[in-house]
This record gives C-alpha cells, structure tokens and sequence, in this order.
C-alpha cells in the first residue's frame, strides 16, 4: 500500500494510525505489568497503618495532588533538593498513586520526618504562619472533624479484597481503635510524616 493511498483516504488513515498507537501501546503497557520492580513493594515498604491510611483519603478529598508531587524525577537537582528519586515499587499501594506533575508548592515525596508534628500542624491551618511568603491555603476545618472508626475499618477492608492490599484481618479489626478520638488533622500529619520513611534504599 503506497503512501498516496494512504494520504488521500483520511478514513483509511484515520484506522492505520490508531493500529499504530495501539500496538505501540500495548509494546509499553503490559511488560509493566509483570515487572517485579513496579508490581512488588519496595524494600521496607508496607501498607498504611490506619491514621496514615484515614489521612491519605482526606489528602486527595483536599486535592492537596493538584499543587504537590509525590514524584522525584532521577536527576542531580532534584535528587539533590529532596533526595533518593522515586521508584515504582514505592507506590504499589496508592490508589490512585499520587506522583502528580505540578509543582505549585514542593515536592512531598519525602517530607516525612522533616517537619514536627506541631509545624505541619501550623502549617496547615495558616500556611503563612510558617512560610510567610507561601500561597498555600489553609486548611484549619480538618482540626474540626473527626474521624469515622467504622468507615476507615471499610476502606480497608475494600483495599484488601479489591485492590490487593494485603492487610491482615487483624489489622482490620484494630483499625477503629486506632483512629478512635483522631481528628482529619491528626490523620493529614501522619500521612505526611510517613512519606518516603520506609524505604530501604540499596546504594
């Protein structure tokens, strides 16, 4: 078949490029999908304990993804900025992971353990209080709200039997006392204080 052909009948073309696109697709797709490196939990990588677990939902029901990353790209100024760049394995257990693109405010791939408590505390509720030249808004309500025992108990429980998770049944039953009495602001800093401690980077 001649490349006039092809130029000339916008339909037949139309049908060829999007064979293209699909096999071209599938050549990049499914291998990741039996990769171990982006299939497996990295090493010393585990599931959300319940505050962590009860703080990621409320970090993407706040979009906090749409001004913050969760992604260090491999190259000398990131890495140098926030360390170790990210890996695949990192996230096998965010649904839906949260590498975002845009980076209104930093990077938080590895905020945890940079911060005290009582800082992001601040920070949440006035930014500025802080970070006097930040654009970030404050988030005081989440120190108002507390959490669900019961519906943390069920999102986990959803994880594990939809998604894969491999929380134990016992983990499960002990998620509500542990988030009993927790506030949306106690479970926000949790999340954010365990993220990027638990790797275990093989240099």
């Amino acid at each position: 078949m001649s490349h006039e052909v092809v130029e000339k009948n916008i339909g037949l073309m139309g049908v060829l490029i999007a064979v293209a696109i699909s096999f071209g697709g599938l050549v990049e797709i499914v291998p990741l999908f039996f990769a171990a490196q982006t299939t497996q939990a990295a090493p010393g990588v585990e599931p959300y304990d319940p505050l962590e677990f009860a703080g990621r939902d409320v970090y993407v029901r706040e979009g906090c993804y749409n001004c913050h990353s969760q992604q260090v790209r491999p190259f000398r100024a990131e890495t140098e900025r926030y360390g170790h760049y990210s890996v695949a394995g990192e996230s096998v257990y965010d649904h839906p992971f949260q590498w975002g693109s845009k980076r209104t405010g930093p990077d938080l791939a590895r905020v945890g353990g940079r911060y005290s408590d009582e800082w992001h505390r601040v920070h949440l509720i006035n930014p500025r209080d802080v970070v006097p030249e930040s654009n970030m808004p404050g988030f005081p309500w989440l120190s108002e709200r507390s959490l669900d025992p019961q519906g943390v108990q069920s999102r986990m429980r959803t994880h594990r039997e939809v998604l894969g998770v491999p929380y134990t049944e016992e983990q499960i039953q002990q998620a509500p006392a542990a988030v009993e009495g927790k506030t949306e602001m106690d479970a926000m800093i949790a999340y954010l204080q365990g993220l990027g401690t638990n790797v275990q980077w093989n240099n």
